[in-house]
């Protein structure tokens, strides 16, 4: 096919391309264009890393276009590498989705409920190059022809593949999935691939099991640089035997074009810059890793999934993308975020009917998004429905949900000083805390002989009307720091609560006795008070205006 008859525009085929996806993120002024000579293998994702350890908010993070890749061995590639593209940030993962923010839980709900199955074609950019045969053999060849990044120098033990999609298909029922693994090289046509075993992990990992049984070994394909609104099905964990191509065809509002690979019974993303296909042994299995894991620790050497390299197809000029994984924030958690709370979300409000439910909030710095959960729920909801919250969110997923805690809608999950004063004033250890035993231990580091955990479950949220928050009203905030911008002092970046407003406990009358100060009218309140004056009382004994 060539270059005129290809589509190339986004409205040809309902969606972008990740090269049309930079581009965007370029006008956007979203992207880092780095010509520079930077090392795959010790300098280039130390780098991208700084700007989430680096104190840069997550409104200013950016992708990283790397020009003039280097490795170690003083070679030079002439395949640019992206970084960041994917989940770099909330305004680069919106721009990919193709939404205004506010529509990001939208339309992964309606991707959800209904996936638009993917439609087949004949011809695809991924395979304008093939490589195959001896091609894939030796130094600077097959694999070692790629610039695979070494994502923790220092530790991990090889350049590994992370921002792969990887397609299995079930032998029972033929029902293909995307999963998103790691993969370590080992040789110009040899990889190394880790799927999750536990509970409600690598969807490949059944299909591997069932072919392990019928003694053959796995087709598999792994995705490189494919549509972003693939992408981010990857990560997610939708229904099982729902094909995570149809949920992205969603996603686009329109089905995702597909081409059968060229040496395995696969059906791939055609409009992907790379694939790498193979078979994947299901009788022998070797060491892998060091490798920094998205739980925040490094994984230490494994037993895992060997994948012999069959053929390896790519675009003419392909861009190939690494995504930042380790400890979070990264891109890896940035990824599954939004996918995760609408999951919840949705089996809150839908399955279980909670409809006071607000929003499903997974903390992500340094947790990895799993570990806690905040569910806000609106003001006034029983008792009752706040616990069937924390329950029904611990019993959805066995590897979410180690600490569950509800908070009312003004308090921003995102603010720990928020969380603890919510805690402090609004929960009583002895009554608002549940602990549930012998809970899967999740995903996260190795060690010591634990094979269970437990949840905690929280309600923080107001239980009976308080008296306000200690805080001017919003109108003196707003003005008082218009005053401030007059002054010309330093930049203010406002952290909820910044304004004191009503939780219940408060009157007309204080608020007009309030007015009153404001207004200089003081004596005028100690007037109204001379006139309430009673004997016989205990100091601090609250006065209430009688209500008969």
């Amino acid at each position: 096919m060539d270059d005129a008859s290809r589509p190339h525009q986004t409205g040809l085929r309902g969606y972008a391309d990740l090269q049309e996806h930079v581009a965007a993120l370029e006008v956007a002024g979203l992207l880092h264009r780095i010509d520079a000579p930077v090392n795959k293998d010790t300098e280039m994702h130390a780098l991208v890393r700084w700007q989430y350890r680096g104190g840069i908010p997550e409104s200013g993070r950016k992708a990283f276009l790397f020009t003039n890749v280097t490795d170690s061995n003083g070679r030079h590639y002439d395949m640019p590498v992206i970084v960041g593209a994917l989940a770099g940030s909330r305004e680069i993962y919106r721009i990919g989705l193709g939404v205004a923010r506010d529509q990001i839980g939208a339309i992964w709900q309606k991707a959800l409920e209904n996936p638009i199955p993917p439609v087949v074609v004949t011809n695809a950019p991924c395979q304008e190059v093939v490589i195959e045969g001896d091609d894939l053999i030796g130094v600077g060849k097959g694999l070692d022809a790629l610039p695979v990044p070494i994502s923790t120098p220092g530790f991990d033990s090889a350049p590994y593949i992370t921002a792969g999609n990887f397609v299995t298909r079930d032998p029972e029922n033929g029902i293909q999935n995307l999963g998103t693994y790691r993969a370590g090289l080992k040789s110009p046509n040899r990889l190394v691939v880790r799927m999750a075993t536990r509970n409600g992990g690598a969807g490949g990992y059944p299909h591997w099991e069932k072919y392990r049984a019928l003694g053959q070994k796995m087709p598999c394909a792994i995705v490189l640089g494919c549509p972003p609104c693939v992408a981010y099905t990857g990560p997610q964990k939708v229904t099982r035997d729902v094909d995570e191509l149809a949920v992205a065809g969603g996603l686009a509002g329109a089905p995702i074009r597909v081409v059968r690979a060229r040496t395995v019974d696969l059906m791939v993303p055609a409009d992907s810059e790379i694939i790498i296909e193979g078979l994947i042994d299901t009788e022998y299995l070797e060491p892998e890793a060091p490798f920094g894991e998205s739980h925040g620790h490094i994984a230490l050497e494994d037993f895992n999934m060997i994948f012999d390299v069959t053929c390896i197809t790519h675009r003419r000029k392909p861009l190939f993308a690494s995504i930042i994984s380790q400890v979070t924030p990264s891109e890896s958690s940035s990824i599954k975020r939004d996918a995760y709370e609408q999951m919840f979300l949705a089996h809150l409000q839908k399955t279980l009917g909670i409809r006071s439910v607000r929003k499903v909030i997974m903390h992500e710095p340094l947790t990895n998004l799993r570990r806690v959960i905040f569910l806000v729920m609106q003001q006034g909801t029983p008792r009752t429905e706040v616990w069937r919250a924390l329950q029904g969110t611990a019993a959805l997923r066995a590897d979410c949900g180690k600490y569950v805690i509800a908070v009312n809608e003004d308090i921003d999950p995102d603010n720990t000083d928020a969380v603890f004063w919510s805690l402090a004033y609004r929960s009583n250890p002895s009554e608002d805390v549940q602990i549930l035993k012998y809970r899967d231990g999740g995903h996260g580091p190795k060690g010591g002989a634990k094979s269970t955990d437990g949840t905690m479950l929280i309600d923080a949220t107001l239980k009976a009307k308080s008296a306000p928050l200690a805080l001017p009203k919003r109108e003196f905030m707003e003005n008082a720091k218009a005053l401030w911008e007059r002054l010309n002092l330093p930049p203010l970046t406002p952290e909820a609560p910044w304004h004191g407003y009503s939780l219940g406990d408060w009157n007309e009358e204080w608020d007009a006795l309030a007015a009153t100060a404001t207004r200089g009218g003081y004596l005028e309140n100690g007037l109204r008070s001379e006139k309430l004056r009673e004997k016989g009382l205990k100091p601090n004994t609250p006065f209430r205006r009688s209500t008969k």
